[in-house]
């Protein structure tokens, strides 16, 4: 979770007593010190480093190297149940209007083909916060506001801090395995990748996780890659908390597939569908993962699936479908490039909700006026 990096004119602060440097947007080529609460600066002509404290009032100093930087005064602490202080970090792209030199994002994910980056973390004992790597994309080329799609890659987890939404599974990326939580708030869409062990460093394929989260019909290959970056979420305490050294490289040449329209809906056919519907409710809140397969023997050009919520449910946000909610009564339509279902085929959309009450879940469903058997 994350907030604006804003260009706030400022001259310097006063903190006990002595004038604190403040950076905005010029160039680190020696040690800078960074109070300002969303200062920044550029390191080797190609990266922007912010202090970016934007979930507290207390101050947070960042001293800035030529690599990376080092939190150098934190005095922010916020509940564990709620948002960090802040998110300093190192980035290469655009965030928030702030674009670091002589990038070439954003960028669309097709026309990538190859993403590399290097992190050297460096840990303290005694806090509470995670090592955070953020992927950021959008289906915009977008250079200012909030991005729609953030992967966040936990690289360290310290205390009893959680990632934004519910655990979804584990998979395999960059030879390791991951937690995966999927979720939202409020703002973007979030998938996280949560190390079960502290990783100080990593050399890896950004296109990994990017193709990870497409596979999982979050994205697809028309969405832009906007930024990545590098930082810590601290909750409480954090001095001593560096990102050490920084890389990243982005480069096209990949290949661009036309996104295509899809026809209008047509009924299923013959034996007609089967919905599958998977939830994971917690006391005021679930998501529902919800896969519809095609048993007929023609096509389904375009689909619309209807059902009603259980009293004390409302959808918040969703992915892969537009999903819309009258009363109980709730319609799924599909987004563009998951509009057909081929016989034997399957489609698969998600959301997330809120929850008053004892969990239940839909009982029927009905695809374009059919109803549907429960997988």
């Amino acid at each position: 979770m994350k907030r604006p990096l804003r260009a706030i004119a400022a001259a310097g602060l006063l903190a006990a007593g002595s004038l604190v440097a403040v950076a905005l947007g010029g160039t680190a080529s020696a040690d800078t010190q960074i109070c300002e609460q969303f200062g920044s600066t550029v390191i080797q002509n190609r990266y922007v480093v912010q202090n970016n404290r934007w979930g507290t009032t207390a101050q947070q100093c960042i001293n800035v190297t030529s690599t990376g930087f080092e939190i150098t005064n934190q005095n922010g602490s916020n509940p564990t149940n709620g948002a960090p202080t802040a998110y300093p970090s190192v980035f290469f792209g655009c965030h928030y209007t702030n674009c670091s030199p002589g990038t070439n994002l954003p960028i669309q994910v097709s026309q990538i083909s190859s993403a590399t980056s290097s992190i050297t973390y460096k840990y303290v004992s005694g806090a509470i916060y995670n090592a955070s790597y953020d992927i950021w994309l959008d289906p915009t080329p977008k250079k200012d506001g909030v991005n729609q799609m953030e992967i966040m890659i936990w690289l360290n987890r310290q205390g009893s801090i959680q990632p934004i939404g519910s655990p979804v599974g584990t998979t395999t990326l960059v030879g390791r395995t991951w937690e995966v939580w999927r979720g939202s708030n409020g703002s973007n869409n979030v998938i996280s990748y949560v190390a079960p062990s502290p990783i100080t460093s990593m050399n890896f394929s950004v296109l990994d996780f990017i193709n990870d989260v497409k596979n999982r019909g979050a994205i697809t290959s028309s969405w832009y890659l906007t930024s990545i970056q590098a930082g810590f979420e601290p909750w409480q305490g954090g001095a001593g908390l560096g990102v050490t050294s920084f890389s990243a490289s982005v480069n096209g040449g990949g290949s661009t597939t036309p996104p295509t329209t899809p026809p209008p809906t047509t009924p299923p056919t013959g034996s007609g569908c089967a919905v599958k519907y998977t939830p994971n409710a917690w006391n005021n809140g679930f998501t529902a993962d919800v896969t519809i397969t095609n048993r007929g023997s023609s096509t389904i050009n375009g689909w619309n699936l209807t059902y009603s919520l259980p009293a004390g449910q409302q959808v918040t946000n969703a992915w892969n479908a537009t999903v819309t909610q009258s009363g109980s009564a709730v319609s799924a339509r599909n987004v563009g490039f998951n509009g057909s279902i081929a016989p034997g085929g399957t489609a698969n959309f998600g959301y997330q909700g809120t929850l008053s009450g004892a969990y239940a879940s839909p009982t029927s469903f009905s695809l374009n006026g059919v109803a549907c058997s429960r997988a």
